[in-house]
Formats: C-alpha cells, sequence, structure tokens
C-alpha cells in the first residue's frame, strides 16, 4: 500500500489481471471448448504467453494480421501519404476541381478520365502563401480568403457576372419562339387567342 501512495514507478512492470468470476458463471461449469465459443476473453494456451497475446505462426495468418494493422497510405514512393478523411467541404471542393474546365472560358485543363466519376482517394490540401516579393495589389485580401474553393467562387464578381450570362444564354436557347410558346399554356390559351384574332 505504501508503495501505491509513493507515486509511479520508473521502470516495467506488469502484473497479470484475470477477469473476475461473476455468480452466473460459479454456478455453471463450462468446458474448454464451450468456454472458448462464448467468451472473448478466453484464448487456447497455444496463444497466450505468460499471459500475453502472442502472434500466430501461421505465415497467412500473420500477413492478415499485419494487412488489417498496416495504415491507409499511398506507399513508400509517396511518402506515406495518407488518406484523409472526406468532409461534405472537401468533397464539394474536388467536384468543383473536376469541373475546372467550366468555371474559366479563357482557361484549358488537361482534360481527366472522363468515365470515372469517383474522387481521389489520397490527396493533400494546402494553403496559399504569397511570397514577400508579390506587391501588395497582387495578393488576396483577408475579405477575400474563404474557407474553401466553393466559397471562393462564390464570392468572385468576375465568376458570379460570367455565371449569369452563360444561364442568361442557355434560357434565351432553350425558351420557345413562334408557335411553340402557346404549346406551353395548353389547349385553352389557344382557343382565346384564336377569338381574340376574329
Amino acid at each position: 500500500m505504501a508503495e501505491k501512495d509513493k507515486g509511479p514507478v520508473i521502470g516495467l512492470s506488469w502484473h497479470p489481471t484475470l477477469p473476475t468470476l461473476s455468480s452466473s458463471t460459479t454456478k455453471s461449469i463450462k468446458t474448454p471448448d464451450e468456454a472458448e465459443s462464448s467468451s472473448a476473453l478466453w484464448k487456447p494456451s497455444s496463444q497466450l504467453v505468460d499471459g500475453l497475446f502472442v502472434p500466430p505462426n501461421d505465415p497467412i495468418m500473420l500477413n492478415k494480421l499485419r494487412k488489417s494493422q498496416r495504415k491507409d497510405t499511398l506507399g513508400k514512393d509517396w511518402f506515406d501519404m495518407p488518406a484523409p478523411t472526406i468532409t461534405p467541404e472537401l468533397k464539394r471542393d474536388l467536384q468543383l476541381l473536376k469541373l475546372r474546365s467550366a468555371i474559366d472560358p479563357k482557361r484549358h485543363y488537361k482534360r481527366g478520365d472522363p468515365k470515372s466519376k469517383d474522387l481521389p482517394k489520397y490527396f493533400q490540401v494546402g494553403t496559399v502563401v504569397e511570397s514577400a516579393t508579390d506587391f501588395y495589389s497582387g495578393r488576396l485580401t483577408k475579405k477575400e480568403r474563404k474557407a474553401t474553393i466553393a466559397d471562393e467562387l462564390l464570392y468572385d464578381q468576375t465568376f458570379r457576372a460570367y455565371r449569369k450570362r452563360k444561364v442568361r444564354e442557355i434560357e434565351e436557347k432553350n425558351r420557345p419562339g413562334g408557335n411553340d410558346k402557346w404549346k406551353i399554356k395548353g389547349k385553352q390559351s389557344r382557343k382565346r387567342a384564336k377569338e381574340r384574332r376574329h
């Protein structure tokens, strides 16, 4: 008791703790085969050495154990780049990057794989930092800096004007003209229009 009060002991110490038996387990005595199937705490004696778990000798089982413990990375050639968790904001930004050719009409990008609609699994997100040699007018102001690419595009005045103009062009192109506009309103309106003409 006095040793516990002193504080942590420097060095490695290990004391095995056995699970306490409840009243329900003391009433029924089980064979080792039944205990193996029913209890997750029980391990066969071949896997336990002094109460510690020892990995299996079977190479197939050992490879499965290694695969389950391995981190999800791109590999040594890519400096073990991890696969980040995709949040809704990140997903929106990745979708915008796929459609970047539609954002700016004057810029032309190398076309990606048109068949693949899935987003990349491994990527990194960074922040653009201006160099000290850039002039102040070339830098973004604090008001112009946004958290995501989507927010940046929504607040960009030139992109907003371009988007409005393109939407107006598409609507004018798809708007019916001549006699087709009467088809939209239905047969009753066409009859009324004939009556007005005569």
